[in-house]
């Protein structure tokens, strides 16, 4: 623990000798295995946290680490990835060059992929030598670096990254985060320092003062509680005292307050103004406070300096540690320190520096009516909204308080606030802000931007009705600007499209969609795509949906997810695919949560449960690292009815249960529907067919759209539990929906394919399900085609035709087999075996649980690649997916062979009897 301010000598690590260990024990483990690995070490202030980091990182790079570190800083955790930046710009090799990471901050609005992008950065580094990234002062990181260090570790938890973190101990707080996130999923150790023994203590005084130390000094010391930092403070306050002959004052003063007390005044601004700025900051911006000619302030800096309380690194002068800027900032009056903050954020703006700069300043200076800082906010929130919408909704929460009731401005503050809160998916807080705002009356063009603004949020909330009655309330009272009239009005169509009149609906969709393209509005032609596009896939139109979602990402690549299942539903698997290539090459601002969703649906449509559940299981875990779940209850619906294909059952109960508990959370009709279907699905799997068909009813009962969109591939499974359970007036109801719906698609295979099956279920009728069979043949969906034939050999099998029978229950046997359906597959061997035709068995069996027998098709292609040297983009390119499949896949792969390395992985390929 190196001293100032007086020669001190250093001796070895003082009293931390056991932590060090600890920590090299991890440095070591982590270049021995090739696997990632977290520290974390904690304490307070001064406690010599970054000692103990700075110490680690020199064992690190003299075992061969390519390390990066950085710090980051309480007045500047605003700026996007500010915290990481430096310890991937810096080092003998930088993880990225400095137009790189201006790139990934600047010009991508996505944090997942942003995150993505670093991981390859570093997984690239380490494909060659283990690596070492440390942060100190985790506490003050920046809400994208916190977001990135939750995912990162865990990322690249099979590469030899090893992350070293330093913070103050916070319950709940950004460290504690970040270890709960790699908890179980790479090795993470927490060293929490307490305060130095004695004897460290007196080694320190001997190291500084010399062996002859008396009492007084021993009992003076005493007074740091074991603080190191504060220990040496005094050290050097003695050291001094000393050699000037002066009386030594008590406690912290020696350390810290005395030696400010001999600085020049000029130098005592000069520090004062610096610590307004931060813990770094710029020597023209303190020079620029301190109101003088920035030669004057040379002086000063010199004078810190030589005093040991600044470092200058060329581009900006530190605090040597911040306990020494908080001693120089807490004896600022705090009226002075508000009004320096908001000098300081003038001084950044004019100096050319970016909103966001200033923001710090502006939370601690501004007072209400302060229009500028009001403008600042708005344009910091702006600028961060697209990586940091959380914060940008701070920010405007912030600017609305700053503006008085009384004045217009905070309309329009508020509006902005509306968006940002709804971005950030605090839909309940925009809605509460909005409705503030319009109690108090403004004036009619107001009312009405303020209603569109809150459109977003009602439509996340699932309040179509509520929607529906304040845009037509909006429309009726009038004076809106042209370009809000259009908004108002495609969002009233949006809401229609949950209604039961969809003529009307459609009607006034056009109707919107005109008047967006007549003003030339982009967000209303937006507002009134989707929801055309609504309509039409409401209304069981195909064409029309995939035409008006086609047009909507030609507009927004955002929407390409919804041009791409609109393909789907038209039987279009090779659009799809095409779209799905461009997705995954980067094309546009995706989406990357409903990409997946696209891409699972693509999968399952073709027949590939696993490459579908590892989809599922993706986008799920996105929308819950951006905390915005939009398809979580779908998803595990489907995951569940993927794992009763499969034969899993425990899997598909623990998938019902957690649609369940989804549910709870967003309770709209379509989740619901599709809840009370799979409860079905599972009562009928249990043996329960009269708790089977209730649900089924429950379904019918629900909005008639909801019912067909549910139920249009999965109409024929609802068909039979009707008719196990004698509900042949059930039955045929689901049949006349199937039929209405082949005729609103009779371009569709599938749709015209299970149309017939329905009809040749309910009336037992071979020629019908023969035909069925014959119409799916064009159909792109192998579990379609197997359950056509099933359901054919069945009925031949009860007419007596075992023979037709036995090639038909052939068929459904080996394609549901292929696609990894083995219960399903099993259930019409069974069948088989009743006809008395066997013949061979079912192709493939449940996998084992592990080894290298347990992993999917896809995994082994995977784990293949990535043992042949290959990154997760790499293997993503070269498999045509998502880097994030890639991941999912690849975690499902060490799970199952039980190994956490890369390394370990490759070795275990090469002794396959195959490679």
């Amino acid at each position: 623990m190196a001293g100032s301010g007086g020669p001190l000598s250093r001796s070895g690590l003082r009293g931390r000798e056991d932590e060090l260990e600890e920590l090299q024990a991890l440095i070591a483990s982590v270049a021995r295995t090739g696997s990632g690995g977290l520290a974390l070490i904690q304490g307070e202030p001064g406690i010599g946290k970054t000692t103990l980091l700075a110490e680690a990182v020199s064992t690190a790079r003299a075992a061969g680490f390519s390390v990066g570190v950085g710090k980051a800083d309480e007045l500047h955790h605003i700026v996007p990835l500010s915290s990481l930046a430096a310890c991937v710009l810096h080092g003998d090799r930088p993880l990225l060059s400095d137009d790189a990471f201006v790139d990934l901050a600047r010009h991508h609005d996505q944090r997942i992929w942003l995150v993505e992008r670093l991981a390859e950065a570093i997984e690239a580094r380490a494909g060659s030598v283990p690596v070492l990234i440390g942060l100190d002062d985790v506490q003050w990181a920046d809400p994208l670096s916190r977001f990135a260090l939750q995912q990162l570790p865990t990322r690249l938890r099979t590469s030899p990254v090893l992350w070293m973190l330093t913070g103050r101990r916070e319950p709940a707080g950004p460290a504690e985060e970040v270890v709960a996130a790699a908890t179980g999923n790479l090795p993470a150790v927490t060293v929490s320092l307490g305060p130095l023994s004695g004897a460290a203590i007196d080694q320190l005084t001997s190291d500084t003062l010399g062996a002859a130390v008396d009492e007084r000094v021993r009992d003076l010391l005493h007074g740091a509680g074991g603080n190191p930092f504060l220990a040496v403070e005094m050290l050097a306050g003695l050291w001094s005292a000393r050699t000037s002959d002066e009386p030594v004052p008590p406690g912290l003063v020696v350390g810290v307050r005395a030696r400010l007390r001999s600085l020049q005044p000029g130098t005592l601004r000069f520090l004062q103004m610096g610590a307004v700025l931060g813990r770094s900051f710029g020597f023209r911006d303190a020079a620029a406070l301190c109101g003088g000619p920035t030669a004057v302030s040379i002086a000063a800096l010199e004078e810190a300096v030589r005093a040991g309380l600044l470092d200058d690194d060329g581009d900006h002068l530190v605090f040597r540690h911040d306990l020494l800027r908080q001693a120089v900032y807490v004896d600022i009056p705090p009226s002075a320190r508000k009004a320096l903050h908001r000098e300081a954020a003038h001084h950044l703006v004019a100096a050319g520096h970016q909103p966001v700069d200033a923001v710090p300043h502006i939370l601690r200076g501004a007072l209400p009516g302060d229009e500028e800082a009001v403008e600042l906010l708005r344009r910091a929130a702006d600028d961060i909204l697209p990586v940091t919408p959380d914060l940008a909704a701070d920010l405007m929460t912030r600017a609305l308080e700053l503006v008085p009731s009384a004045r217009p401005l905070r309309f329009a503050v508020g509006e902005q606030a509306i968006l940002c809160l709804t971005r950030a998916g605090r839909n309940r807080e925009a809605l509460s802000t909005g409705d503030r705002l319009l109690a108090g009356r403004p004036p009619l063009e107001t009312f009405s931007r303020l209603q569109a603004a809150l459109g977003g949020t009602l439509w996340n909330m699932d309040l179509a009705g509520e929607l529906r009655r304040r845009a037509e309330t909006a429309l009726a009272l009038g004076g809106a600007a042209p370009e809000i009239g259009a908004r108002l009005a495609a969002l009233r169509a949006r809401a229609l499209s949950r209604d039961h009149d969809l003529v009307d609906a459609r009607a006034a969709g056009e109707s919107a969609l005109r008047a967006a393209t007549a003003i030339g509005d982009r967000e209303a032609h937006v507002l009134a795509l989707s929801g055309l596009g609504e309509i039409a896939q409401n209304a069981g139109e195909n064409a029309v949906a995939l035409e008006r979602f086609a047009a909507l990402s030609a507009l927004d690549t955002a929407f390409l997810p919804e041009e791409i299942v609109a393909h789907l539903h038209m039987d279009d698997f090779a659009s799809s695919g095409r779209l799905l290539l461009r997705a995954a090459n980067g094309a546009g601002a995706m989406r990357q949560a409903m990409t997946l969703w696209a891409q699972g649906q693509h999968d399952l449509g073709l027949g590939r449960l696993d490459d579908a559940d590892a989809d599922f299981l993706t986008m799920e875990r996105l929308e819950d690292e951006v905390q915005v779940p939009v398809q979580q209850v779908n998803g595990r619906v489907i995951r569940s009815r993927i794992a009763l294909l499969r034969g899993d059952r425990e899997a598909a109960r623990e998938h019902l249960a957690a649609a369940q508990e989804r549910l709870v959370a967003k309770p709209n009709p379509g989740n619901t529907a599709a809840v009370r279907f799979l409860e079905a699905v599972h009562a009928d799997a249990d043996g329960d067919v009269a708790l089977a068909v209730d649900k089924i009813r429950q379904v019918q009962r629900s909005d008639l759209f909801m019912r067909w969109r549910l139920l249009r591939d999965w109409v024929d499974s609802a068909i039979r539990m009707a008719l196990r359970g004698a509900e042949y007036e059930l039955a045929e109801d689901l049949a006349a929906q199937a039929g209405a719906h082949a005729e609103r698609n009779p371009a569709v295979p599938t749709a015209t394919g299970i149309a017939a099956q329905a009809l040749g279920l309910v009336n037992r009728d071979p020629a019908l399900l023969g035909y069925s069979v014959d119409l799916l043949k064009a159909s792109p969906r192998p579990l379609a085609r197997a359950a056509a034939s099933a359901d054919l050999g069945g009925a031949l099998l009860a007419a007596g035709r075992k023979p037709e029978a036995a090639a038909a229950l052939t068929d459904a046997r080996d394609t549901f087999a292929e696609s990894g359906a083995h219960a399903a597959a099993a259930r019409v061997q069974r069948d088989l075996d009743t006809a008395g035709d066997g013949g061979r068995r079912a192709v493939g069996t449940q996998r084992p649980v592990q080894g290298w027998a347990a992993l999917t098709a896809s995994e082994q292609k995977v784990a293949r690649l990535v043992a042949q040297g290959h990154t997760n983009r790499s293997v993503a390119d070269l498999l045509v997916v998502s880097p994030h499949t890639v991941n999912t896949h690849l975690t499902s792969v060490f799970r199952k062979l039980a190994i956490n390395s890369r390394v370990q992985l490759a070795n275990l390929v090469m002794a396959l009897p195959d490679s």
